[in-house]
C-alpha cells in the first residue's frame, strides 16, 4: 500500500489529535466555560483551521512577574511617600462621609497590592489639542528621564512632534526609553521604533509578531498609554500617538479621547508598569533616582495606580469594576468607544439599575469599527430593560475611556468595555477619590449627553429583521472583537 493511498486517512487521523488536544486543552485551561465550548467547536468542525486559530489566539504564554525579571528587590527599594497626619486624618472624615466607598478602596488595595496614595493631582487633557502640546513641554522640561509607553505610535505630524521632543531631549542628556506595542506600530507604515533607533533613541517593540513567534504573541497587545517624566510628572488616558486625536490640525478622520496629566505619588504606580514593560521587553532593569526619586505632592486627589492584563494581573480591573458597581448609590456613569460586556457585566449594570442607581452608558454614534457597534446593539436590550440607560453620542468618534461612580470615584485609563481589553490586553488605569476631579468628569460627560441619542427598548425591537440578524451575527463574535 502506498503512502498516496493512505494519505487521507493520516490527514484525518492527524485533524482528530489536534481537535482532541484542543478540546483537553481548552476543558483544562480555559476559565470561561463558553469561551472553551467556542474554540472546542471551532475545532471540531473547522479541520485543521479551527487548531490553528487555538493555538495562535486561544493560548495566553504569557508569565511575567517583576521578581521573575530581576525587579522585585529594586521596585521595594524604591523612595517611599508615608501619608502625613493631616492625611490620615482627611482620609477618616471621608470613610465618614462615605462609608461605603472604604469597601471599595480596600478592593483595590488587594487586588493591586498598593496603598491608595494622597497628595496627588489630575487634571483631564481633552483631545490631542490639550494632551500633546502639554506632553511635548513636559518632555522639553526632563532633566533625568522620559519613559514612553503607547499602543499607537504613528509616523504622521502628532507623532512627528513628539519624536522631536524626545529628540531633543536626548540631545540635552536625559535618558529616554520608548516602548511600543509591536502590532499597534504597524498601523503606520514607518516603523516608529526604527526612526527612534536611527535618532539614537532607545526604543524597543512589544512582543514582536515575526512569524516563528506569531503562535505564541500575536493576541496578547500592550495596549497601555504612559509618560513618566524625571519620575515626578506622568500621563495616562486613552490617547493614543496619533493625528486623528489632533483636532486642530483638520485630520481626515477626527478623533475625541480624553487624557491626564498626573503629579503626586502615584506617578510612581505609572513608572512602574513602565519599567516592568520595558524589562520584560528588553531585559534592562531601570531603577535608582534617575527612574525613582523622592515622590512630591502634587494636590488633593487620592489615587491609585492598577495594572491589568493576561498575566498574574488578569481580571484585576474587571473585579474593580464589579465592586464599584456594587457600591454605587446614585449613578454610575461609562463612557468608552467599544462596550462588548459578558453575561457577568452585564447582570452587574442590570442589578445596578434594579437597586435604583442611575446607570448611564455613552457610546460612539459614528464608530470606526462598526462591526462592534453591530454586536453591542445584539445585547443592549439585555441592560436597558432593567432600567440601564444607554446613549449614542454625536460624532466624531469618541475614544474616551471613563468611568464614574457617584461624585467621588473615577476610573481613568486605557480599558474598553470589550473581551480584548479586559482579558487579552495589556492596560493601565488610575482609580480616584476627589469630589472635585469627579465634578470635573461629570461635566465632561455631560457636554457629551448634549445632542445624544438614547436606545430605547422600542428602538431595538423596532430594528429590521436584517439588521437584528446582522447584529446577532456580529455579536458571535465578540469573544474575538
Amino acid at each position: 500500500m502506498s503512502i498516496l493511498s493512505i494519505w487521507p486517512w493520516l490527514l484525518t487521523a492527524l485533524d482528530l489529535g489536534l481537535a482532541s488536544w484542543v478540546t483537553v486543552h481548552a476543558v483544562m485551561r480555559k476559565r470561561d466555560t463558553r469561551a472553551a465550548i467556542a474554540w472546542t467547536g471551532l475545532a471540531w468542525l473547522a479541520p485543521f483551521v479551527g487548531s490553528l486559530a487555538y493555538c495562535v489566539l486561544g493560548i495566553n504564554r504569557i508569565e511575567r512577574r517583576a521578581t521573575k525579571l530581576g525587579l522585585g528587590e529594586a521596585l521595594q527599594a524604591r523612595p517611599g511617600f508615608r501619608p502625613t497626619q493631616n492625611d490620615l486624618q482627611e482620609a477618616e472624615r471621608s470613610i465618614r462621609a462615605f462609608p461605603y466607598l472604604a469597601g471599595l478602596a480596600e478592593v483595590g488595595a488587594a487586588l493591586s497590592g498598593k496603598a491608595l496614595t494622597p497628595g496627588n493631582s489630575v487634571a483631564c487633557l481633552c483631545d490631542g489639542d490639550e494632551t500633546y502640546p502639554a506632553m511635548i513641554e513636559a518632555i522639553d522640561g526632563a532633566s533625568r528621564s522620559v519613559s514612553l509607553l503607547s499602543y499607537i505610535f504613528d509616523a504622521d505630524r502628532a507623532g512627528d512632534a513628539v519624536v522631536q521632543a524626545l529628540v531633543r531631549a536626548q540631545a540635552r542628556g536625559v535618558a529616554v526609553r520608548v516602548l511600543i506595542d509591536h502590532v499597534g506600530g504597524t498601523y503606520s507604515k514607518t516603523s516608529m521604533v526604527k526612526r527612534l533607533k536611527q535618532e539614537g533613541i532607545a526604543a524597543a517593540g512589544f512582543l514582536p509578531t515575526r512569524l516563528f513567534r506569531l503562535p505564541t504573541f500575536a493576541n496578547l497587545r500592550n495596549h497601555r498609554k504612559i509618560l513618566v517624566v524625571d519620575g515626578l510628572l506622568g500621563f495616562t488616558g486613552g490617547t493614543n500617538i496619533r493625528e486623528a486625536h489632533w483636532r486642530a490640525l483638520a485630520p481626515p478622520k477626527p478623533t475625541q479621547c480624553l487624557h491626564f496629566r498626573l503629579q503626586g505619588p502615584v506617578v510612581q504606580h505609572l513608572q512602574e508598569v513602565f519599567v516592568t514593560d520595558w524589562a520584560f521587553t528588553t531585559g534592562e532593569r531601570l531603577s535608582g533616582e534617575t527612574w525613582f526619586p523622592d515622590p512630591r505632592r502634587g494636590g488633593s486627589v487620592w489615587a491609585r495606580g492598577i495594572a491589568h492584563g493576561p498575566d498574574e494581573d488578569f481580571e484585576k480591573l474587571t473585579k474593580v469594576i464589579f465592586a464599584g458597581l456594587a457600591v454605587a448609590r446614585d449613578r454610575v456613569r461609562i463612557v468608552t468607544p467599544y462596550f462588548l460586556p459578558d453575561a457577568r457585566l452585564n447582570e452587574a449594570l442590570a442589578v445596578a439599575a434594579l437597586r435604583g442607581t442611575e446607570v448611564e452608558i455613552y457610546l460612539p454614534s459614528d464608530n470606526n469599527m462598526p462591526i462592534v457597534n453591530w454586536a453591542s446593539a445584539a445585547q443592549l436590550g439585555l441592560i436597558v430593560q432593567h432600567g440601564v440607560r444607554v446613549y449614542m453620542t454625536k460624532p466624531p468618534f469618541d475614544h474616551t475611556k471613563l468611568m464614574l461612580v457617584d461624585q467621588s470615584w473615577a476610573l481613568i485609563g486605557s480599558t474598553n468595555w470589550d473581551p480584548r481589553s479586559l482579558r487579552l490586553n495589556f492596560e493601565f488605569n488610575v482609580e480616584c477619590y476627589d469630589s472635585g476631579l469627579a465634578a470635573d468628569l461629570h461635566a465632561i460627560i455631560d457636554r457629551k449627553a448634549e445632542g445624544a441619542r438614547e436606545i430605547t427598548m422600542d428602538r431595538l425591537i423596532a430594528r429590521r429583521f436584517s439588521t437584528k440578524l446582522r447584529d446577532g451575527m456580529a455579536r458571535l463574535l465578540s469573544p474575538y472583537l
